[in-house]
C-alpha cells in the first residue's frame, strides 16, 4: 500500500474489489455464492475462532464481555444463514406468466460497509455473508478500535476461501487505524453504503452521492402495563439490558411502568438484580463527564459500572443493572437518551395512555423510528401502541435485544441493523437483511390487455361526490 496517500489506498483497494467482484459475478452460481457466504459464517461460528474474536473485541475495544460475544456471533450468524439459505440471489428468480414479467437477480458490485466498535465481529460478518450471498464483492471500514477484530475476522475468511479457491479480494477491510478521509473516499466510490453506527457517519452515507442503506439511532423504551406477566417482564428486561454490557442499539434504555403495578414490578427487578435509585443525580454526576458518557462505566460488567460510578456501598452486592427513577424528558435530560451501560432509566405512568405519552416523547427526543417495547397480557393494546408513536417495531412481550435484530421465535429477519423509516431520518424502515444487497433485472412481455373502463375506477366516487 501507499501509505504516504491513503486515499490512493482505498481507490486500489475497490478497484481489486471490482475486478474481483465482475469475475465472481461472470463466473457465478448459485452454489457459488452459497459457498462464499458459507465461508464466511465458519469463519466467525468456528468455535475456537468464536472465541478468539470475542476477546479480541473486548480486549482492544473495552466494550461488552466475552461470553456474550460469542454467543453473539454464534447466534447472529446462524440465524442469518437460516434466513438466507433457500433464498434465490442467482438467474431466474421469479417468472410470472400472468404478468409477463421474468425478475433476474443481479449483484450491486462493490459494497461499502461502516461497521462500529460496538459489534466489531459480529457486524461485519453478517454485511460479508449478504454481500457474497447476492454476488457482490464488499470493503470494510471498522472503527479505530474494531481493527484488530475486523483484521482477524478477514484473516478467518481468507483462509476458509482459500480452502475452495474464492478470491481474497472479494473481502477487504480498509487497513490502519481509520481516518474520516479514508472512509468518506470508500462512501463515494462503492456501489452501496451499509452503515451502521455513528450517526455522524449516517449523516455522511445518505450525503456521499453513493445509495445508501444506513440506520438510525437507538433509544429503546418499554412499556409495562398494568395486566403484564410481571415475573417475565422482569427476567426478560434484566437478561436483555445486561447482555453484552448493553452494547445493543436493541438494548432497552427506559421502563415506563403504570402506577398501578409500579411498587410490584420494582420489587420484581430487584430480585433480578435491578437496584432501584431513586435520587438520579448520583448516577448523572459520575456517569456523564464534560457531556459525554464516562468511557469507565460504558458497556462494562455490572461490578466495574457501579465502581465508577461511586455506587458499590449504596446497592446490593449481587447488583447486575442500575433502574434510575427520573421524571425528565429532552436535551436537558441526559437519563432519558442512550446510556450505552448497564443503566435503565425509569418512568412512572398514571395510567396506558400516559404510558404511551411518555414513550412518544422519549423516541421524539432520541431514537425515533427505531423500536419500542410492550409488555401486555391485553392483546389490543401493541396495535395502539404502533399507531400512536413514530416507530418500525413494536416487540410484544420479549427480551428486546434479542427479539428485535431477529431471534429464532419471531419472524425478523437476523440483522445487526435496524431501519428506522423516516422518522430516524433512513431509507428502510426494516432490519438490513440480504435483499438490501440485491437488485434486479426484469424482462417485460406483451401480455392480454388489461385496460379497466373509467366507470369501473371512478363509479363509487362519482355516486358519492357527483362527476
Amino acid at each position: 500500500m501507499n501509505t504516504a496517500d491513503p486515499i490512493a489506498d482505498v481507490e486500489a483497494i475497490v478497484a481489486r474489489a471490482r475486478t474481483a467482484q465482475r469475475a465472481f459475478e461472470s463466473g457465478g452460481s448459485q452454489q457459488a455464492y452459497d459457498h462464499a457466504a458459507q465461508a464466511a459464517a465458519w469463519a466467525i461460528m468456528e468455535p475456537g475462532r468464536n472465541r478468539h474474536l470475542a476477546e479480541l473485541a473486548v480486549e482492544t475495544t473495552g466494550l461488552g464481555n466475552v461470553p456474550d460475544k460469542i454467543t453473539k456471533n454464534h447466534r447472529k450468524t446462524l440465524g442469518l444463514m437460516r434466513d438466507i439459505q433457500h433464498a434465490a440471489t442467482f438467474g431466474i428468480i421469479s417468472d410470472d406468466p400472468v404478468t409477463g414479467i421474468t425478475e433476474i437477480a443481479r449483484p450491486i458490485g462493490v459494497i461499502g460497509a461502516v461497521v462500529p466498535s460496538t459489534n466489531p465481529g459480529a457486524t461485519p460478518a453478517n454485511n460479508i455473508i449478504n454481500a457474497l450471498k447476492c454476488g457482490n464483492a464488499i470493503v470494510v471500514s471498522p472503527s479505530p478500535k474494531g481493527v484488530p477484530t475486523c483484521e482477524a475476522l478477514l484473516g478467518y475468511i481468507h483462509a476458509e476461501f482459500d480452502k475452495l479457491g474464492i478470491d481474497r479480494d472479494l473481502v477487504q477491510m480498509i487497513p490502519g487505524r481509520g481516518s474520516k478521509e479514508k472512509t468518506q473516499r470508500l462512501l463515494e466510490i462503492a456501489n452501496l453504503i451499509v452503515v451502521t453506527g455513528s450517526q455522524n457517519n449516517v449523516k455522511r452515507a445518505y450525503t456521499s452521492g453513493t445509495p445508501a442503506v444506513a440506520v438510525g439511532a437507538g433509544n429503546v423504551a418499554v412499556i409495562v402495563d398494568e395486566t403484564a406477566d410481571l415475573t417475565a417482564a422482569a427476567e426478560k428486561i434484566k437478561a436483555s439490558k445486561t447482555f453484552d454490557n448493553a452494547t445493543s442499539c436493541s438494548s432497552e434504555n427506559a421502563v415506563v411502568v403504570v402506577d398501578a403495578i409500579y411498587d410490584a414490578f420494582a420489587a420484581e427487578m430487584a430480585k433480578t438484580g435491578g437496584a432501584l435509585i431513586t435520587d438520579e443525580t448520583k448516577v448523572t454526576s459520575k456517569l456523564w463527564v464534560k457531556g459525554h458518557l464516562n468511557p469507565q462505566a460504558i458497556a462494562q460488567d455490572a461490578d466495574k459500572m457501579i465502581a465508577a460510578l461511586g455506587l458499590t456501598d449504596d446497592v446490593p452486592a449481587d447488583t447486575e443493572y442500575l433502574a434510575v427513577e427520573t421524571t425528565g424528558i429532552g436535551p436537558d435530560h441526559p437519563l432519558s437518551g442512550e446510556k450505552l451501560s448497564r443503566v435503565l432509566t425509569v418512568y412512572r405512568a398514571r395510567d396506558f395512555d400516559d404510558a404511551i405519552r411518555l414513550t412518544r416523547d422519549i423516541q421524539l427526543h432520541q431514537g425515533a423510528g427505531h423500536s419500542v417495547g410492550l409488555h401486555t397480557q391485553t392483546d389490543d393494546r401493541a396495535l395502539t401502541l404502533a399507531q400512536a408513536i413514530p416507530t418500525s417495531r413494536v416487540i410484544v412481550n420479549q427480551a428486546h435485544t434479542f427479539a428485535t435484530g431477529g431471534s429464532f421465535t419471531n419472524g425478523m429477519p437476523f440483522s445487526l441493523s435496524m431501519g428506522c423509516g423516516s422518522w430516524g431520518g433512513n431509507s428502510i424502515d426494516t432490519n438490513v437483511h440480504w435483499r438490501h444487497f440485491m437488485q434486479t433485472t426484469k424482462i417485460v412481455r406483451e401480455i392480454p390487455a388489461n385496460e379497466p373502463a373509467v366507470e369501473d375506477i371512478f363509479g363509487d366516487y362519482w355516486g358519492e361526490a357527483g362527476k
